[in-house]
């Protein structure tokens, strides 16, 4: 039997866009924001680690982190953040969103300071409290992912939901360039205030001593736009789908939303609310969930497995990319600070030309092209511009044609940001039942910080030349083979979103066939 939908719910899928939707767009957006600073701007200073702790004077070349530590310290927030998903996405269905959503904030603020304070002066010391504390931080970071894409989906009406989850998921833009305009001011600073030759000149003397405080400063930056909007999350009202659907008092739910959009809800009959509390109360792991849902969570996690390989392994490793082309000078022909400085130039360059204008473009787009279009014309150019890159490689490492592979390189984050970055975000929390939309989120989201670990550390050793790798590497596939690699995934990619259904313009109960019994779900839709 078909559930008649609750006025409450009937009355957030009509309302028109007004204050409420961009207030909860920021203070959810802020978590985003924080997430993508804290999760990336270790790319920046991973360099700067290597010079500090693991030089050799007598060396050619400056230290670089030795293979086990660059992959633990570019990767063990990942693994944070995929045990943060899974746990906050269990935890926000089982005692509410609100209720666990400032915990991820302050676990954040805290980690982030302590990381930046990593204790002692030896690189056992520094690197293994960095790599504990970073854990912790990533595990705060997981949590705000299905606990934001939840209570955006569930607060957004249905005509605009699609942008408004997007544009939460966009901020992840302005923080990767906030994290780069950090590094940028602090580096600056340090190479005014501290002048130093390359290393080429003087190994000893291009290392300054205050080089240990910049990237310190850097990371504990992070706690800044965090503590900003814990107050504000605390201020949001659980939301109506939750306290309805989940809680079962429809009563609250309609009070809460009356505060909310300034208007007058009715209570619902009782034949209504009966049959709200008669819902259906199949868990994740029955087989009513596997016919349903099964192949819908296939693709949900797949598809993200699958970008986030070659998302993160990009974003992280950009600056190594950036140096065997060319593009950043080699690191013997600068001091320590002013390598922070060249490579934070380089990620702000391509954030603001490819990063943050793809997010947008989704969030303009997402509900007139809808959700499945989107990633699957993503996917594609991805795929396109990879193979583009990967054939003519060798041109691309000239000199005269730098440029042209920056801009091919830029398209590739425009294509993934305005293709399934964002659209992997959005759609598992608008597919699945209210009682599991968080959890399904998060599990999601999880296989994509997994395809994140197997890019941050496959990439690592992939990259490696196959004949002259770097020291303490074994040789590896070289980068032009891994970017073939990398378009691989993309297209496989591209063929597990032929799974994703189209949630564009229907409510959320509609989508998930929320309080609709076996019989009327299995049934061939209408058309």
């Amino acid at each position: 039997m078909a559930g008649a939908q609750l006025n409450v719910l009937v009355t957030l899928d009509q309302a028109k866009t007004q204050w409420y939707h961009f207030m909860a767009i920021v203070i959810a957006g802020m978590g985003f924001f924080t997430d993508a600073y804290d999760l990336f701007c270790i790319a920046l200073v991973t360099k700067l680690l290597g010079r500090i702790y693991y030089t050799d004077p007598t060396s050619k070349d400056p230290g670089t982190l030795p293979p086990s530590v660059s992959a633990a310290v570019n990767g063990v927030a990942l693994c944070g953040t995929l045990a943060g998903q899974l746990f906050f996405g269990w935890l926000g269905d089982k005692l509410g969103r609100k209720s666990v959503y400032g915990f991820t904030l302050i676990l954040m603020v805290l980690c982030s300071v302590a990381s930046s304070l990593s204790f002692g002066h030896t690189a056992k010391g520094v690197i293994g409290t960095l790599c504990f504390f970073r854990f912790w931080l990533g595990f705060g970071i997981g949590g705000d992912y299905p606990l934001s894409a939840t209570i955006m989906s569930e607060y957004a009406n249905k005509k605009t939901r699609g942008a408004f989850i997007a544009a939460v998921f966009a901020m992840q833009g302005f923080g990767i360039l906030f994290g780069t305009i950090v590094a940028l001011a602090v580096s600056a600073a340090f190479r005014n205030a501290y002048p130093a030759p390359p290393y080429a000149v003087n190994p000893t003397a291009s290392l300054v001593p205050e080089a240990d405080y910049v990237w310190r400063v850097i990371l504990m930056f992070g706690t800044v736009p965090a503590a900003l909007t814990y107050y504000w999350r605390m201020k949001m009202p659980e939301t109506a789908r939750y306290t309805a659907l989940i809680a079962r008092n429809t009563k609250q739910a309609a009070a809460d939303m009356t505060k909310v959009l300034q208007k007058e809800i009715e209570d619902e009959v009782e034949e209504v609310q009966r049959q709200v509390v008669a819902g259906d109360s199949w868990g994740l792991f029955s087989s009513q969930f596997l016919r349903r849902h099964g192949l819908h969570l296939l693709a949900t996690t797949s598809t993200w497995f699958l970008l986030d390989i070659a998302f993160y392994s990009q974003n992280l490793f950009q600056k190594d990319i950036f140096s065997k082309v060319g593009w950043i000078p080699a690191a013997r022909t600068m001091n320590a600070i002013e390598e922070v400085f060249r490579i934070s130039r380089a990620q702000a360059l391509i954030a603001l030309c490819g990063t943050i204008p793809g997010y947008w473009f989704t969030v303009a787009l997402i509900d007139v092209m809808g959700r499945f279009w989107i990633q699957l014309m993503g996917f594609l150019m991805m795929t396109v511009f990879m193979i583009a890159l990967a054939v003519p490689y060798e041109h691309w490492t000239h000199p005269a044609h730098h440029t042209g592979f920056v801009v091919l390189y830029g398209l590739t984050f425009f294509f993934a940001n305005f293709g399934p970055n964002s659209t992997t975000f959005v759609v598992p929390a608008e597919i699945f039942p209210a009682r599991l939309r968080s959890t399904c989120h998060g599990a999601s989201a999880a296989a994509g910080k997994a395809g994140a670990i197997v890019g941050a550390f496959g990439f690592l050793y992939a990259a490696q030349d196959p004949k002259k790798p770097d020291h303490g590497y074994a040789p590896g596939i070289g980068i032009r083979n891994t970017l073939f690699l990398l378009a691989g995934t993309n297209f496989l990619g591209m063929i597990m979103s032929l799974f994703v259904p189209e949630s564009k313009g229907k409510s959320l109960e509609e989508i998930s066939k929320e309080n609709v019994g076996d019989d009327t779900a299995d049934a061939p839709a209408r058309v």
